[in-house]
This record gives C-alpha cells, sequence and structure tokens, in this order.
C-alpha cells in the first residue's frame, strides 16, 4: 500500500452482541489499519486510512455505517499524527 493522505479515527456502536461480528469484518478490510473491541460508550475503535478525503468519506459512509450490526459512527479526521511503537 502507498502513501495515504487521509486518515480518520472510527468510534462504532453495534447492536448489543455484535462487536465481533463487526470487528471480524472490519479487520479483513484495507482501508482498515488498526481496530479494537473496547468497552464504554462506543463498542470499537478502528483507524481508516484512504487516499484522499473523498474516498475516506465514501468508505465509512458506504462500507463501514451499512455493515450489519453497526448501529451509529463517529469520524474523527486526524490532522496530525506519528507512530509511537513503545516496548
Amino acid at each position: 500500500m502507498g502513501l495515504k493522505l487521509a486518515s480518520a479515527i472510527v468510534l462504532i456502536n453495534t447492536d448489543a452482541g455484535g462487536e465481533e461480528e463487526v470487528f471480524d469484518k472490519l479487520k479483513n478490510m484495507k482501508e482498515i489499519t488498526e481496530v479494537h473491541v473496547v468497552y464504554g460508550v462506543y463498542d470499537i475503535v478502528a483507524k481508516v486510512e484512504a487516499d484522499s478525503l473523498d474516498k475516506l468519506k465514501d468508505f465509512v459512509t458506504n462500507t463501514v455505517r451499512k455493515l450489519p450490526k453497526v448501529r451509529s459512527t463517529l469520524t474523527m479526521i486526524v490532522v496530525e499524527g506519528k507512530s509511537i511503537v513503545k516496548k
């Protein structure tokens, strides 16, 4: 995969008990670079990367939000970031 110009953190609410099914679908999508099942207000946190903001918007709107058992999403566009790996 080449350089990605747009990335976002997507917070996802699922139907009760739907976390694992949604997680399993997301983890195999090329646009998803990280995905976690979490406790709290949201059920899943995913990092999405795309070649442009338009492609990112299209992916979230037409793919993530349309997955069975996805109830709602909140998308936060990353404006600056750096990956940190700690051991």
